[in-house]
């Protein structure tokens, strides 16, 4: 049996590394040590990996470029993400929503594992023991004394060829969404489920507005604004145990503990020549530590749901008009 090569050794000690701070983080939350949700896991767990992949490999290929560092430092998380969901460890979705932090901070890590040989050669060693460590060392002191959680809003608009009363009726009561007729969007491609349809009991404010997605999501919109041909506006009710497990990964459940929509709803505005504006919001409430990289997450995932959503409505509801056109 021929022994492993540094490259090898280096993707797999790598992949070993993040499996292994995946599960021990995961298992110490429950003693309010570690957890997934961290800046510890999210980006130093990814710079340690890129700089072990890079360690055992430098000196068999010296000189290696920065370039090259940075790139193959993505070789054990291609793997380390591959390996997650293939045991289900991880969901398709918090995978997407990592790769990109996890390449950059991998590179970086990579480079540094470069810096270190070509300055302190001698201490390559004590310096890949002190990278792999700092997840640990940090992630207790982050969950107990850093807490960056904030709220903000998201908000799309669309002009729709429609008088505003037709497109009103489209709000309250959305009738079943066929496959076919809802708009491909990103969320759906990374495993988020669709709206299948949207039932109110009742009317005006405290009626009670009730959405099913795919895979037996189901949550309740208490209306807390109602002015026809105005605006809905209503806040969110979600049991996350309600939320079955498959639909959604743990960590970016609906109502759960690190993103959960707060408020929400539709404004409308006629515009002339039977043109309506119809605007869909959303407030977020993201209790994770990651800051802009999450924020920039929120706002691609609802963004893209929104605007999904609203074509959906631009064509029933200009779809209806020319039946109203054509009957008057």
């Amino acid at each position: 049996m021929w022994p492993l090569s540094p490259k090898s050794i280096g993707i797999l000690m790598g992949v070993f590394y993040g499996i292994s701070m995946r599960i021990f983080l995961e298992i110490s939350g429950t003693f309010n040590f570690g957890s997934l949700v961290t800046i510890s896991f999210m980006f130093l767990v990814p710079v340690a990996i890129g700089f072990i992949r890079v360690h055992f490999e430098y000196n068999q290929l010296s000189p290696m470029t920065y370039g090259r560092m940075a790139v193959v430092a993505w070789q054990p998380i291609f793997v380390f993400l591959f390996v997650s969901v293939v045991t289900l460890l991880e969901g398709s979705i918090c995978v997407a929503m990592a790769l990109p932090a996890f390449m950059v901070f991998a590179s970086i890590g990579g480079m540094l594992a470069g810096l270190c040989h070509r300055l302190w050669a001698k201490k390559s060693n004590k310096a890949v023991m002190s990278v792999a460590l700092l997840p640990l060392i940090l992630s207790p002191l982050e969950l107990n004394f850093l807490h960056l959680s904030k709220t903000y809003e998201v908000k799309n608009t669309i002009v729709i060829n429609a008088p505003v009363d037709v497109v009103w009726q489209q709000l309250a009561n959305v009738s079943q969404i066929h496959e076919g007729e809802y708009p491909s969007s990103f969320s759906q491609l990374i495993g988020i489920p669709r709206p299948i349809r949207a039932d109110m009991s009742g009317g005006g404010v405290g009626a009670i507005r009730t959405s099913q997605w795919q895979k037996n999501v189901v949550f309740k919109e208490v209306i807390t604004e109602w002015l026809p041909n105005e605006k809905m506006l209503y806040n969110f009710e979600i049991d996350p145990e309600l939320i079955p497990d498959h639909a959604l990964d743990q960590h970016v459940k609906l109502g759960g503990e690190y993103f959960s929509p707060l408020q929400g709803g539709y404004e409308l505005v006629a515009s002339g020549n039977n043109q309506t504006l119809l605007s869909l919001k959303t407030t977020v409430l993201d209790n994770t530590n990651f800051g802009i990289y999450s924020r920039v997450w929120g706002e691609v995932i609802f963004q893209d749901f929104h605007l999904a959503l609203l074509k959906l409505m631009k064509v029933r509801a200009e779809n209806d008009n020319k039946l109203v056109v054509k009957t008057g």
